[in-house]
């Protein structure tokens, strides 16, 4: 009878401990990020005419613009039309005549990033994801912003797909979804540009220096 008691004790202890380690398991997830809304101003640029081989910057600035610190500003770029099914500033091949992908992966480039947001370290040299690259699809972060200061996304892009394009980026306070970034109105703060990619590639000529220019 003792035997069982104790057999007993120890199922329930075993429990209580694999409850606590679950709880606690997912309170970890979301550590470290508040819940709320953190206004900003934003600004953008990116040239809605461009041509084949013509090297741009898609550049967000983000400036925090209340009384808190951003946990971790973020920014993700999407194409409206794929969502994030495709990779950012890309395309999706469309599927065969059965319906089935032509390829293992239908994602492609329309502009091949060169050098990613955030500081050029050993990532960005080899040709990688940068040091802002995160786990989240198409999403870049620069970390935690105060208040009156502004974080600077620039993607350095070659354009190597013609044709009409929408590029989307969205504004995030946090990779979680608890600290939200919002305008002085409250709503979600996003944009998008309307993109034409030429047929005709960009022009270079060398100048006397032996410097190579692009020209317009």
């Amino acid at each position: 009878m003792t035997e069982r008691r104790i057999r007993f004790g120890a199922l329930v202890a075993a429990a209580l401990v694999a409850a606590t380690v679950s709880a606690c398991g997912g309170s970890e997830q979301n550590a470290g990020e508040p819940h709320g809304n953190f206004p900003v101003t934003v600004t953008s640029s990116f040239p809605t005419s461009q041509k084949l081989a013509q090297q741009t910057q898609f550049v967000v600035s983000v400036k925090n613009s209340g009384h808190a610190t951003i946990p971790n500003v973020a920014v993700t770029i999407t194409d409206p039309k794929y969502g994030d099914a495709a990779q950012s500033f890309g395309m999706l091949l469309p599927p065969n005549g059965q319906g089935q992908p032509i390829l293992a992966s239908r994602s492609r480039p329309v502009w091949i990033i060169t050098q990613a947001p955030g500081p050029c370290g050993y990532s960005c040299k080899n040709r990688g994801p940068g040091a802002a690259a995160t786990a989240y699809t198409d999403t870049w972060a620069l970390g935690k912003l105060k208040p009156g200061q502004t974080a600077t996304f620039s993607w350095h892009l070659t354009a190597i797909q013609a044709g009409a394009w929408t590029v989307k980026y969205q504004v995030a306070a946090g990779l979680n979804g608890y600290a939200k970034a919002v305008t002085a109105s409250g709503r979600e703060v996003s944009g998008q540009y309307q993109v034409k990619i030429s047929q005709a590639p960009q022009s270079t000529y060398v100048e006397p220096n032996g410097t190579v220019t692009d020209s317009q």
